[in-house]
């Protein structure tokens, strides 16, 4: 079973002889609770792919149909429940409030959608990440890998239909960026969580069930 369908997706950016054609003309499926990494050189359109599954941006042309929802149908309001309540995101830089501590991080976008936690679960996912004694602390207390571990757990709680993480290791060094994609890797299997990693590291994408390489905006597997 498919969690994401793209038909001859196009996103454009600029007009005339400025115009990037960051996507042009992707078609792509994503198997249901399965791990996929995505990887190509800079400026391929490896993010672009991405903000376009979790209704980021607006497709110039093509449809994007993620858990069973055409996101084109969608008013921009609705999109910002989609966002919400079908995706989790990760990204390079964490994207953490620094006022708030790590368990009000974590709760964050519950809190938006005025929606309680499941305690146990909450309580289980700091724990498998190591955050449990570290709930109360600024996340500026913590190390990279640390505050990643939060924007894991944060994108975890709402048990989002995929979990998005663009470069999520990027900025560690060869060791961490093992031990933070091999926890995304385990954690979505512990959850049967869909799985959309972007990464330059060939040896992180070999964790993956399936690796999809772009090239010019189009994809070259």
């Amino acid at each position: 079973m498919n969690i994401v369908t793209i038909h001859n997706l196009k996103k454009y950016f600029g007009e005339g002889a400025s115009q990037v054609k960051a996507l042009d003309g992707i078609n792509l499926s994503i198997e249901k609770g399965k791990f996929t990494a995505v990887i190509g050189a800079s400026g391929s359109g490896k993010t672009t792919l991405l903000n376009s599954i979790g209704g980021l941006y607006e497709p110039t042309e093509g449809e994007v149909i993620v858990d069973g929802i055409n996101l084109a149908d969608l008013s921009e309001e609705q999109l910002t429940v989609f966002r919400r309540r079908k995706v989790g995101f990760v990204f390079q830089d964490y994207n953490l409030v620094p006022e708030l501590t790590i368990r009000e991080n974590i709760l964050f976008p519950l809190v938006l959608d005025d929606s309680k936690p499941d305690k146990v679960f909450f309580e289980e996912i700091t724990r498998i990440l190591g955050l449990d004694d570290k709930l109360d602390k600024l996340p500026y207390m913590l190390s990279g890998g640390g505050q990643q571990c939060t924007a894991i757990a944060r994108a975890l709680l709402t048990k989002p239909a995929i979990l998005l993480a663009d470069e999520p290791t990027g900025s560690f060094d060869a060791k961490t960026s093992q031990n933070v994609a091999g926890l995304l890797k385990m954690t979505a299997e512990a959850y049967h969580q869909t799985l959309v990693m972007i990464t330059h590291n060939l040896e992180l994408a070999q964790l993956a069930d399936r690796v999809v390489r772009m090239q010019d905006g189009r994809i070259i597997e």
